[in-house]
């Protein structure tokens, strides 16, 4: 695969639109049960259960559903941090208080999020998590993450590296989202670890294949 980058950007696209029609077609019932599976398997990894601050999101739609696993962290003590899109596609903070703290918004005429409706904290409240739950739409062996596209996520792992905040950097998927390889760009991180229903792998942080 040509690593020019609109080629590889035309690739991200291609995979984008293949795995948001596999999960258009889950149900909402498929996605309450991952929910569950995801939640018992993220806590089986030690960063997370003893984790004192998480850096999350709120699952929409047929993504892998977290509101389960910010209950239980919730539950076990730690402080959830949950993002608030800004209009230049950053992202501000705020706690997460149960699921009644959140508040539907819609940002111009793109999706409907769930956001926290207490105080926002700021863009480098994020840089104090231990650690930072990534969404995204695949994986590939070598910890390379698909994201949608929109380039949040990659200014929060910008901002981490500025602070010199290692969180451990975990995504949750379906079992299918986990491929051999996905197109990659300079700016690409790896992340340390990909929860789906069926378990955990670990990635060797900064080992690129």
């Amino acid at each position: 695969m040509s690593h020019d980058g609109r080629a590889t950007q035309s690739d991200k696209r291609r995979l984008r639109r293949e795995f948001l029609a596999v999960r258009n077609r889950l149900t909402a019932d498929d996605v309450r049960e991952t929910a569950v599976a995801l939640a018992r398997r993220a806590l089986e990894l030690p960063e997370v259960a003893h984790a004192r601050t998480v850096a999350a999101y709120v699952s929409v739609g047929t993504e892998p559903g977290t509101l389960a696993l910010l209950d239980a962290l919730r539950a076990r003590g730690a402080r959830v941090l949950l993002p608030v899109l800004l209009p230049d596609d950053d992202l501000d903070w705020g706690e997460y208080g149960g699921e009644g703290s959140l508040a539907r918004v819609r940002h111009g005429g793109r999706m409907e999020l769930r956001e926290p409706s207490g105080p926002r904290l700021g863009p480098d409240a994020v840089t104090g998590a231990d650690v930072v739950l990534l969404p995204g739409l695949a994986v590939d062996g070598r910890g390379l993450r698909l994201g949608r596209g929109g380039g949040s996520y990659d200014r929060v792992l910008a901002r981490l590296e500025r602070a010199g905040a290692r969180p451990a950097l975990v995504v949750l998927l379906y079992d299918a989202e986990v491929v051999a390889r996905v197109p990659e760009e300079a700016h690409d991180q790896p992340v340390d670890a990909v929860v789906t229903p069926s378990g955990v792998r670990r990635f060797r942080r900064g080992g690129r294949a």
